[in-house]
């Protein structure tokens, strides 16, 4: 259920965007930032909620969580004006981050039992399919009927609901040996990520080459420049930098920030190219959407029997064809565009976006020790979050900058510079997948999960 709310708040609040621009006189870049602030801060906070709710108690921590996500929820639905609404969203980012990772610690701590663990981790994935084909019918439906601030009411129920669930169903479990506490490095990708974004989202305001965008690059080189040796250097770092030394590892993390990117990106841009430029209702925008979200909730269990299989070259390939393929068709975007090319690429693109997580999940594990698999994992759920802040701000700033004339009439063409940043990620998620399923790429996991396993236990140095 709090995997259900979070995932549909991804895909309600797109559809809503239109509508909160009208009423907040919101700026296109105003947009971005009601996507950014929830994802940079959800992306920013994932490895700290995770080794929380080992030290203090994964139910505990979950339940707060909770707690956040529909206080945030309820503060977005009451926003004043856009300041409100975007610091809202943080406060809701803040409660998500608490969730999915210690969500999936609660499962496998419960079930111990491998087949009924399988079972349990393959009924909380399908929520997310699910929770995406409902989002854009469920988020037309409410801004049509209620309004904007009716997309955050749905929110409020669940999270009580749950909230009083997990205290009468699910126990408490604690690791026997959390990871100590980073904060140098958790301020570090704190400020990499919150610049970064902060810098390309306001660049179309302040000019590409103004001071204020050069200099909010030099802030984010410096703290990458310091967040580097710094974690190298760190007994129980925040990120394990050793595992980049695995090609499908490092592919893996490049893979999901592309595909997620690219994911982003697309809703971003089809969301507004249907209400502002077609001029569709909210509901309407929804009902477009749905073979898109139909096909993604058929091909991801599809995808998984594909990777157990047969290996993830496969579903990556088809992944990264599909998507491109469906950012090619959307390259020729006018106003008058017929609907049977849009379905087409709504279909290609669902098709590629079911195919492409469990490969991700699976590639970022690959070879890795049993015992190092949850934080593979977890940097590779960071990396799908980055990678959809990074698409709304490089594919919203982009084409911002390029609009001509009026927003309704300069668009179509001005979104064909994202459409084929769209193209360019499937190409990546090619190649990559290519690569990464070589055996120069399976030699290098398998290197580097036997330093993993004779190296120095650093938690016993450090103590």
């Amino acid at each position: 259920m709090s995997l259900f709310i979070v995932g549909l708040d991804n895909t309600i609040v797109n559809v809503a965007l239109p509508a909160i621009r009208r009423d907040l006189n919101a700026s296109v870049s105003g947009l971005q930032w009601i996507i950014d602030a929830y994802t940079v801060v959800l992306a920013s906070l994932l490895m700290l909620a995770g080794s929380t709710g080992d030290r203090v108690g994964r139910r505990r921590t979950f339940q707060v969580g909770l707690a956040l996500f529909t206080l945030g929820s309820l503060m977005c639905s009451l926003a004043p004006g856009l300041g409100w609404l975007i610091a809202a969203r943080a406060l809701q980012a803040v409660g998500g981050s608490m969730l999915n990772p210690v969500a999936m610690s609660i499962i496998t701590n419960t079930f111990t039992e491998p087949r009924e663990r399988a079972r349990a981790i393959g009924v909380w994935g399908s929520v997310v399919g699910i929770s995406m084909a409902l989002g854009p019918l469920i988020g037309g439906a409410l801004v049509d009927s209620g309004g904007w601030r009716a997309i955050f009411w749905i929110n409020i129920p669940v999270g009580l609901a749950v909230f009083v669930l997990c205290a009468r169903f699910v126990p408490e479990s604690r690791a026997p040996r959390p990871r100590r506490v980073d904060p140098v490095g958790q301020v570090l990708v704190i400020v990499l990520l919150a610049v970064l974004t902060f810098t390309l989202i306001e660049a179309p305001a302040a000019g590409w080459g103004s001071p204020r965008t050069f200099g909010g690059f030099a802030v984010a080189a410096v703290a990458l420049g310091c967040l580097v040796p710094y974690e190298l250097r760190r007994a129980e770092p925040l990120i394990d930098l050793r595992f980049f030394r695995s090609a499908p590892f490092a592919g893996a993390t490049v893979i999901a920030v592309c595909g997620f990117a690219a994911f982003a990106g697309f809703m971003f841009l089809n969301t507004l190219y249907l209400q502002d430029v077609l001029g569709l209702s909210a509901l309407h925008a929804g009902l477009y959407t749905l073979p898109m979200a139909g096909l993604t909730v058929a091909c991801s269990p599809l995808s998984g029997r594909i990777v157990g299989t047969a290996g993830p070259r496969v579903p990556l390939l088809v992944a990264g064809v599909t998507m491109g393929g469906s950012g090619l068709i959307m390259t020729g975007l006018t106003a008058d565009t017929p609907v049977w090319r849009l379905m087409a690429a709504y279909v290609l693109f669902g098709v590629g976006f079911g195919m492409l997580n469990a490969p991700i999940t699976n590639t970022a594990v690959s070879g890795m020790p049993r015992t190092q698999a949850g934080v593979a994992a977890a940097v590779a759920s960071t990396s799908r979050q980055i990678g959809q802040s990074l698409g709304v701000a490089v594919i919203g700033s982009l084409v911002t900058s390029a609009v001509v004339g009026s927003f309704a009439t300069g668009f179509p063409a001005a979104s064909r510079i994202g459409w084929w940043i769209v193209v360019g990620c499937g190409a990546a998620i090619v190649l990559l997948g290519i690569l990464t399923t070589t055996g120069w790429a399976r030699r290098s996991a398998g290197r580097t999960a036997e330093r993993l396993a004779q190296a120095p236990d650093r938690t016993a140095d450090a103590s």
